[in-house]
């Protein structure tokens, strides 16, 4: 009977540790793998072996989400311009070419060039660079979808480098405005076009710097610099931030061989969305002029005039007759504010300047032989390409 005892206690303490193994382990883990045998005759078989498939998850640090929002409304753009000059009918004989061939310049074809644009409305409006689409005859776009369409132009901004363009479509997908104000240096960024024609590409960089001008690049200039790749055929493409909104208008490069060295530029959402609201309510963009030439301050200069600021913009000349000669403003004045809001550089009071609306009054304190003063300057309408 004792005997008996024993080998029912040893069997049942095998059971449960049977069981105690398997609901450790799980059926999914003694699940089969999956082998797979690659050979021929000639050459003996290689098993290969991998574990049960699973659905791909969302890879840490992946910017997938941000990319699938934005790249639908990233189109390509490809403008033509047929050649200047007339072709004199001897040169289409073909028995004259045979013996001069064709002379430099004075082919059929038509030049062509790429570029990017955004959509930014259900309507078919769509942001790209001026440069892209300047003195072009036709121009397509081509959709991420596959869908093309002709393009016409809405109103150019040579200024700013953004124009506005419009297709006729349905069903278009539309891009997300960002909030660039709220950009900071170390902000990752996507860069989104067409470089060199190969076909929507993506790249990844973060915000180098802020608010860059003086590069004499056009007149008015707020660029967000990046590292992100931008090349020839980005232009006109979106910078967006990691959750796929749109940031700026990539519009130049510094480079010296052409092609990315990580110094790339893009136009801030808040400027391209002020200048496409006036262009579509105008076709062009008004902007506010005094007449005026002005000069950074210096530290050299700040002495000579004895400032014990370095924050401003010293009027250098004064257009004879313009509102800031009519209104008393002469050279040698420096400009502290307009309408209360206070002018660091050059580049600031001309932004500032240019929002004002012609034809309205503007209040700016200046600094005259160290006593300051405020000025009433009926504001004029800036003319094409003054500066």
């Amino acid at each position: 009977m004792r005997r008996l005892w024993l080998l029912f206690a040893q069997t049942v303490t095998v059971v449960l540790a049977l069981y105690f193994v398997y609901t450790a382990v799980g059926p999914e883990r003694l699940a089969p793998v999956r082998s797979q045998q690659i050979g021929n005759a000639d050459h003996p078989a290689v098993t290969l072996e991998a574990g049960p498939g699973k659905a791909p998850g969302v890879a840490v640090g992946s910017y997938r989400a941000a990319a699938g929002r934005a790249m639908p409304a990233v189109v390509n753009i490809i403008t033509s311009k047929k050649p200047k000059r007339g072709k004199h009918p001897l040169l289409r004989d073909p028995f004259f070419k045979k013996f001069f061939g064709d002379r430099d310049g004075e082919n059929d074809d038509d030049e062509s060039s790429l570029g990017s644009g955004v959509i930014v409305s259900g309507e078919g409006y769509i942001l790209t660079n001026n440069h892209v689409v300047e003195a072009a005859d036709e121009i397509e776009v081509i959709l991420a979808d596959g869908r093309k369409a002709a393009a016409k132009v809405v109103g150019t901004d040579p200024e700013t480098d953004l124009a506005v363009i419009k297709i006729e479509l349905d069903k278009l997908p539309v891009i997300v405005l960002g909030q660039a104000e709220q950009a900071r240096v170390g902000d990752v960024v996507l860069a989104i076009g067409n470089p060199f024609g190969v076909g929507q590409t993506v790249t990844m960089g973060i915000i180098s710097a802020l608010g860059r001008n003086n590069l004499h690049i056009n007149h008015f200039e707020n660029f967000i610099q990046t590292d992100a790749a931008i090349n020839f055929g980005n232009s006109g493409g979106a910078l967006v931030d990691a959750s796929g909104n749109l940031l700026g208008i990539n519009s130049a490069i510094y480079s010296q061989s052409g092609g990315s060295v990580g110094i790339g530029f893009a136009i801030p959402v808040s400027t391209a969305k002020s200048v496409m609201e006036a262009i579509i309510k105008s076709g062009h963009v008004v902007r506010g002029w005094i007449g005026v030439e002005t000069q950074e301050i210096t530290p050299e200069l700040a002495s000579s005039f004895g400032l014990t600021r370095q924050s401003g913009a010293i009027i250098a000349g004064v257009v004879r007759n313009g509102p800031a000669d009519k209104g008393g403003m002469k050279p040698g004045d420096i400009l502290l504010s307009v309408d209360d809001k206070p002018v660091a550089d050059t580049n600031d009071m001309l932004n500032l300047i240019a929002q004002l609306v012609p034809g309205g009054s503007a209040k700016m304190r200046i600094l005259r032989k160290s006593r300051e003063t405020t000025l009433d300057i009926t504001v004029g309408k800036r003319p094409a390409g003054a500066k």
